[in-house]
């Protein structure tokens, strides 16, 4: 069996990576991943946002410009698709879908393309970034335009098929049409792309190629004697596949089959549809491609240098779809990504191995030496029979606004209002969300910390392990003291504002308050206390003067509420006002500090008893009078 493919190369290894500038638009749309099919069903645009987590948790954000595009609206959509179709995709919802049965069969909606929650939003939103990616490809704003959400390439003209409503890539090319003579699609989908090829098959200004699974296989279509009709014979082509076909012989036919193409047709544009089904071990696949089998196509299509616009399309075994187009986009901006994954929103979806590869499997190739090589030989043939190597078309003017995306005078009023008010918003930044996404890194440039934080609010999640960005702290002298109390302070040295150098036996105060040192007693005691409860039995005529050498720069004592007695209202410092209170208590207090702060505590404990008494002579007194006015005639009644 060995021999039987002897003929074929293995596929080329990474090409080296370049610094040529390479203009690469990405256009995704972060509700996307919120659209579901209904349960259980194999198409999940959950996908799309798993790729696009690796993309930014790679770094590969800072190459690309990055495009959510205005979603397609239903006159967009109707230049290919008829005004009836879409009218029903847009009033359709799970919730009427039994008042339009009729319709539904009418237009193949119903077990494999069921009715969802926002179906058309969903179109929208795939096929407006291939038609803004065309576009700019269009403008030359670009070199290559990347669309993961678009591919959906069985959508007829007034039916859905296969999982697709709207024929985005019919759309896009459509829109490649307005600026280049003739235009190439590839389609690398295990399944045949039929809904592109009809909505093509009678003009030689698009040629499309597809290499899919072919026999008893959905769609049935793309038999090796279908090159198209009338002035479009010849230029469809068709690839017919067996089950199995591994890198090696896909390359083996692949690469060929492209190079006569491009020999014969001369296309000035390509879409190329990287429908991720190809890939081995896929729910609805029968090839057996690595990922890096399948990403040689995509190399290999780059290599030309022509206006790419590269689009998703199908696979339903997630992880393997998001690796594959994760992957590819880091070849298209000349990036080689590391086998080991990022930590990303999504890391345990890619377990147990938790690496950047999708390995083909044991399974059988049917695909012989001897049948590929007369599939070749027949498509060359039909190559050559070409009337004329590379149609021509009439030259004329074309519109200034892009077909279908031009802008009313409303539109384009809304549209400058949301620039200046993004401005508006953002003058402290020196990006707005809008150029930040457009802006790209050059190799070797150093990144800011806006930038981080722009990235972060993305969905860029900082990867364990990285070493993160250096700061004023992360030096540190060994040879300066452990103790930055102030410890290196010459004892002779005047005292500080902070209490460095207070020599034995001195009180410690500081300006600064809370950071002053205190007596472990007074520390355990919970801190500064205020008067109600530090007051000392002083002298008459005692003054604040009598701390002798104390240092005057002392912190103000905070004054405390005092602890109230069970049963009263009345504070513990007597019937005294405030201002009278704080006079009197000062001159113990003062004394109490001069004495230093050894009997702090026992002062403490007097001021209480002290406060006791004086408490209960007021109350004393108080009793007293209440009698005497109680016992006078004409008195309060009881």
């Amino acid at each position: 069996m060995s021999s039987t493919f002897a003929n074929y190369a293995p596929i080329d290894p990474a090409p080296p990576i370049t610094t040529k500038s390479n203009k690469v638009a990405y256009f995704y749309d972060s509700d996307v991943g919120n659209y579901a099919y209904n349960a259980g069903h194999p198409m999940k645009p959950h996908r799309i946002r798993m790729a696009h987590s690796l993309i930014m948790n790679y770094g590969l954000y800072k190459h690309l410009e990055i495009y959510r595009a205005k979603p397609a609206s239903k006159y967009e959509m109707t230049q290919f698709h008829t005004d009836e179709y879409v009218d029903f995709l847009q009033k359709v919802t799970p919730d009427n879908m039994e008042s339009y049965a009729r319709e539904q069969g009418k237009y193949n909606v119903g077990d494999d393309c069921p009715v969802f929650d926002g179906l058309f939003e969903f179109c929208g939103i795939s096929a407006g970034g291939s038609m803004e990616g065309a576009a700019r490809l269009n403008r030359g704003k670009c070199e290559t335009a990347v669309n993961w959400a678009g591919g959906l390439h069985h959508a007829k003209k007034s039916e859905a098929s296969g999982f697709c409503y709207i024929n985005d890539i019919v759309l896009g090319i459509l829109e490649l049409l307005r600026f280049h003579p003739r235009v190439l699609y590839i389609d690398i989908d295990v399944h045949h792309g039929d809904g592109v090829e009809e909505a093509f098959y009678t003009t030689d200004r698009v040629m499309t190629v597809s290499f899919h699974k072919y026999g008893e296989y959905f769609p049935g279509t793309g038999e090796l004697r279908d090159i198209g009709v009338g002035n479009g014979k010849h230029y469809a082509v068709n690839f017919p596949l067996r089950d199995g076909i591994d890198d090696a012989s896909y390359k083996g036919v692949f690469e060929p089959t492209i190079s006569w193409v491009m020999e014969f047709y001369k296309p000035s544009a390509v879409v190329l549809q990287c429908g991720g089904d190809s890939l081995s071990g896929d729910r609805l696949g029968c090839f057996n491609l690595s990922m890096r089998g399948h990403a040689n196509c995509v190399n290999f299509v780059k290599k030309f240098g022509l206006p790419t616009l590269i689009l998703g399309g199908g696979g339903y075994t997630m992880r393997n779809v998001a690796r594959t187009w994760a992957y590819e986009t880091g070849r298209l901006v000349g990036m080689e990504l590391g086998t080991e994954l990022p930590f990303t929103d999504y890391y345990e979806y890619y377990s147990p191995d938790f690496e950047l590869d999708v390995r083909p499997s044991n399974m059988d190739n049917a695909n012989t030496t001897e049948y590929l090589e007369r599939i070749k030989h027949e498509v060359l043939g039909n190559l050559r029979q070409t009337l004329q190597h590379a149609p021509s078309v009439q030259m004329q003017d074309v519109p200034r606004h892009t077909m279908g995306m031009n802008e009313t005078g409303d539109e384009e009023e809304d549209r400058l209002d949301d620039e200046e008010a993004d401005r508006d918003v953002n003058k402290d930044r020196r990006y707005t969300q809008r150029l930040w996404d457009k802006k790209t890194v050059a190799e070797g440039e150093l990144s800011e910390s806006e930038d981080e934080e722009m990235a972060e609010s993305i969905g860029v999640r900082k990867q364990p392990g990285v070493k993160r960005r250096r700061g004023i702290m992360d030096h540190v002298n060994p040879y300066a003291p452990a103790d930055d109390s102030g410890a290196n302070t010459p004892n002779d040295d005047a005292r500080s504002l902070n209490g460095d150098g207070v020599g034995q036996g001195e009180v410690q105060m500081g300006m600064d308050g809370a950071g002053d040192a205190r007596p472990e007693g007074e520390r355990e005691s919970g801190g500064r206390s205020g008067l109600g409860n530090e007051a000392e039995e002083s002298e008459p005529g005692a003054d604040m003067d009598t701390r002798g050498e104390q240092d005057m720069d002392v912190d103000p004592p905070t004054i405390e509420p005092a602890t109230q007695l069970p049963g009263s209202g009345a504070s513990a410092l007597g019937s005294e006002t405030a201002p009278s209170a704080i006079a009197s208590q000062a001159q113990p207090l003062a004394r109490a500090l001069s004495s230093g702060f050894a009997g702090v505590v026992e002062s403490v404990a007097r001021a209480k008893d002290e406060g006791v008494r004086e408490r209960e002579d007021e109350d004393v007194k108080a009793e007293a009078s209440a009698e005497i006015m109680g016992g006078r005639e004409g008195g309060p009644a009881a």
